[in-house]
């Protein structure tokens, strides 16, 4: 992206050892700090080599074969044959490895950092401070994705510079989510104004807030249940609606969130905290991800970009949006690209029939828009969202509702504003703003609109199975798609292997990476895995 070079990793020189012991006994890649982190030139490398671990986990196969298990879409092709899409997979599947072992790689660099950041106390105290707060939060961020994933798991706060006996036994859910909301908090106090950064790729309070009030979310719902945090993330999604400097509003167009992301565009109005991708793989950048390709429209069109087609919708989310609510057809293409012809070069969908809604693209990440040249082949240099504007406003509206009982004119204020923007009400020259604006409604009846507003919004964002899950719908909403598939194709398997396994208890979590319970001799397993 174009601000990139602010932050640009000079060279990888953190490579640490991870705390999952089942990879390399030896650990190759551990660089002792002895003769480092000396000038603001390592820290910044040394720092960057933290934040690229969540290019591990969003620039790959998360984007279509894991964080989409859920009722807005589908693995839309036919191999690999096992998997968390399918729901049917071992505690010994390499995706499972790979992202446990990311993330702990992740949490072990800002260990190491956080440990070395005041080596040099001759270095600007603020500097140091910033950048403190920089990794105390990845490493919060790191352990929330692995909660949601595995439970609870091992905390670790200081570096593991030997993979030799680091048996650890598994922290509790709860003790998860009070290192990270330590971690969270600490940062808070540490980073700048993302109007002081400039661009979303790097952490702000803004983006600090946000994610706390997700956290606390999180916290709130299944399986902590701890409803008093329902106060703490209204409070937190307040502090990023009322800053005054960062001055946040949503973009009055939809689409254009996502073209300015295809285009290198930063808009930090809308879009808070976004994972870095740049580069086309002939340029002397090589941080390109999958955003686009693996999670866009099928095509081999290599002028509009070729795209994988890895996901496609459900009909359950198509008929989720109202006639004019403009998300739909962004969200969910209603068209196909060319395989030849100019960049964008498509031909219209005419089929609106149920079964063929089944057959309908992820959409919101569009290679045509790229201007990065020549376009890469399976390679985008396209950043992917974490946190959005219209993500805090709906948090906000929940939080809100839930702590009051019912919904406060500051609830229904929050959501009606990304409704407005959903049906064109906020472009200039709109009229009749308040025409789709929801009012009179009771504690459960917003709540359930919320629900699927927070689906029509953030479809393919990657939210929406850990939504279900901290709800305690996800097994009731999955069986909801299993019956209409049932009723439009009858036991169709192509259709049915998508869902049919994944309203077992057990999938509620991953698996501890079975070779992590073997060599861990404190490890416990899962229930059911």
């Amino acid at each position: 992206m174009k601000y990139i070079t602010y932050f640009v990793l000079i060279t990888v020189v953190l490579t640490t050892a991870s705390c999952e012991k089942f990879f390399d006994k030896e650990p190759k890649d551990f660089l002792a700090p002895t003769n480092y982190y000396e000038t603001e030139a390592q820290l910044t490398s040394a720092l960057a080599g933290v934040y690229d671990m969540l290019g591990s986990v969003y620039g790959t196969v998360w984007l279509y074969r894991m964080g989409i298990e859920s009722d807005e879409g589908y693995f839309a092709r036919n191999t690999p044959i096992n998997g968390p899409q399918y729901f049917n997979y071992s505690s010994s599947h390499a995706d499972v490895a790979a992202n446990w072992r990311s993330l702990f790689q992740g949490i072990n660099r800002a260990n190491v950092f956080i440990a070395n950041v005041d080596k040099n106390q001759s270095l600007d105290v603020s500097l140091r401070d910033r950048m403190r707060g920089e990794a105390l939060f990845l490493r919060g961020y790191y352990y929330f994705v692995l909660v949601q994933l595995y439970g609870g798991v091992p905390i670790f706060t200081t570096p593991i510079a030997s993979a030799k006996n680091t048996d650890a036994a598994r922290n509790t859910i709860a003790e998860v989510y009070a290192q990270i909301l330590s971690d969270m908090k600490a940062a808070e106090a540490l980073v700048p104004s993302i109007t002081e950064i400039g661009f979303g790729g790097r952490v702000s309070k803004s983006a600090v807030r946000g994610i706390l009030a997700r956290v606390c979310l999180y916290m709130a719902g299944e399986p902590l249940k701890d409803t008093s945090k329902y106060k703490e993330a209204r409070e937190w999604a307040r502090k990023v609606i009322e800053d005054t400097q960062a001055a946040h509003a949503l973009n009055p167009d939809y689409s254009d969130i996502f073209i300015k992301i295809a285009q290198d565009q930063y808009d930090i109005k809308e879009s808070i905290f976004e994972v870095e991708f740049w580069g086309n793989r002939t340029d002397s950048y090589t941080e390109t991800g999958y955003v686009g390709f693996a999670n866009g429209p099928l095509t081999s069109n290599t002028a509009t970009g070729n795209g994988f087609g890895g996901v496609k919708a459900t009909a359950k989310l198509y008929y989720k949006y109202a006639v004019g609510d403009l998300r739909r057809d962004w969200c969910i293409a209603n068209f196909t690209y060319n395989n030849t012809g100019a960049n964008g070069a498509k031909t219209m969908i005419t089929a609106t029939t149920e079964s063929s809604l089944y057959d309908r693209q992820a959409a919101k990440f569009r290679r045509e828009y790229e201007v990065v040249t020549p376009k890469a082949t399976g390679q985008t240099p396209e950043n992917f969202p974490l946190l959005r504007y219209s993500d805090v406003l709906l948090m906000f509206a929940e939080a809100e509702n839930e702590v009051s009982g019912h919904p406060t004119d500051s609830a229904y204020n929050a959501i009606n504003l990304v409704r407005r923007r959903a049906f064109g009400k906020l472009m200039p020259g709109a009229t009749d703003i308040n025409q789709y604006d929801l009012s009179n409604m009771d504690y459960q009846s917003f709540k359930s609109e919320l629900q699927d507003e927070r689906m029509r919004e953030l479809a393919f964002e990657q939210l929406r199975r850990f939504d279900l899950i901290r709800w305690g719908v996800f097994a009731f909403e999955m069986q909801s798609v299993l019956q209409d598939i049932d009723r439009v194709f009858g036991a169709a398997p192509y259709y049915r292997s998508r869902f049919a396994d994944a309203l077992a208890p057990k999938q509620l979590t991953w698996p501890i990476p079975a070779a992590e319970v073997t060599l861990n001799r404190l490890m416990t397993q899962n229930p059911g895995w």
